[in-house]
């Protein structure tokens, strides 16, 4: 079967006075139909600028320097403004992280669905439109849709407004939703009910989703395949169910480590990864993570280890994993 999504060799930089900020430098991946892919990583790895090369929703400044974008056999690199207005909505659509700051303020809830829609299917009427979004309010399960329908986003609280942007991502029943960190905002409770909405979704809908995230505990919840991103690159790729039984990445088990446990004592502290992400202005030649590995070698700071295939769907970048690499002292510590 053929993917719905493809990428190859993406890489986007931003140009800023302070010099060329390389976000992403060379990723790779698929999305298969009706999939759930999980893309994971700190802040500053490139996920989210990931996503958004997909949509091409660059700042000015930013530049996708190359690379491939396949979306159903279509290369979105090379499609015009026009073109991606008429993709972005309709075929992929997005969750943003901070719904408050996603919604207009001065218009009710309601109505910005409805635009939505009306955006991509200008032939609907307004009583169609209506009756399209109060089906949508109920099945993401915002209480009274009639009454909401009329509310503005200051009216709602956090969950209800990430709801109103799940109905809104929904409305055209698209191919792809890429959801950037949906959850982050919200408290444990929100967030859960938020997972399960999603995943009841994709199945009756069956839309392709590309969950992005820093919290891998919120990823064993939903999807079915995970990418773990570092320094601009793929640092691992596998079945949500091998990341957990069999990581094969330091950075992955650093990532694995910090989640809390229900077994572990109060009193017992968490395990961060100690260090800071590289400065993409000026990344390293080697391995990105290098200078946080406990593991790391001479190598691992001189050249950049290849993305091999270390099991069936299972891929990683690491020169643990080859077992022709030099094994050397740690030249960090």
């Amino acid at each position: 079967m053929e993917p719905i999504l493809q990428v190859e060799n993406l890489k986007t930089s931003f140009f800023t006075s302070n010099g060329e900020v390389q976000a992403v430098r060379g990723v790779s991946f698929s999305v298969e139909k009706g999939d759930i892919l999980g893309i994971v990583g700190e802040s500053g790895s490139g996920k989210s600028v990931t996503s958004m090369s997909i949509l091409k929703l660059l700042a000015d400044t930013g530049k996708i320097k190359e690379g491939t974008i396949l979306f159903e056999g279509q290369d979105l690199t090379k499609m015009g403004k026009a073109q991606m207005r008429k993709i972005r909505g309709e075929k992929i659509a997005m969750i943003f992280q901070d719904p408050m700051s996603s919604l207009n303020p001065l218009i009710p809830v309601g109505k910005q669905v409805a635009e939505m829609i009306k955006e991509h299917h200008p032939e609907k009427k307004k009583d169609e439109l209506k009756r399209e979004v109060l089906d949508l309010f109920s099945r993401v399960r915002i209480p009274e849709p009639e009454k909401r329908y009329n509310s503005y986003p200051h009216e709602f609280s956090g969950g209800m407004r990430q709801r109103v942007m799940i109905a809104m991502a929904l409305g055209n029943k698209p191919d792809l939703l890429i959801a950037d960190e949906p959850t982050t905002a919200l408290d444990v409770t929100i967030q859960d009910q938020i997972l399960k909405q999603l995943r009841g979704l994709q199945k009756e809908f069956g839309t392709s989703i590309i969950f992005i995230t820093h919290d891998l505990g919120v990823v064993a919840e939903l999807c079915t395949r995970v990418i773990v991103m570092y320094g601009g690159l793929v640092m691992e790729e596998a079945r949500i169910d091998d990341i957990f039984e069999d990581p094969k990445h330091p950075y992955t088990l650093g990532l694995l480590a910090s989640i809390p446990k229900l077994e572990q004592d109060k009193g017992q502290r968490l395990s961060p990864i100690p260090g800071s992400p590289p400065d993409m202005t000026n990344p390293p030649v080697g391995c990105p993570f290098a200078p946080r590995c406990p593991y790391a070698r001479n190598i691992c700071a001189a050249e950049c280890p290849e993305f091999k295939e270390v099991g069936e769907g299972h891929r990683s970048r690491c020169w643990l994993l080859d077992p022709e690499a030099p094994s050397d002292h740690n030249p960090f510590r």
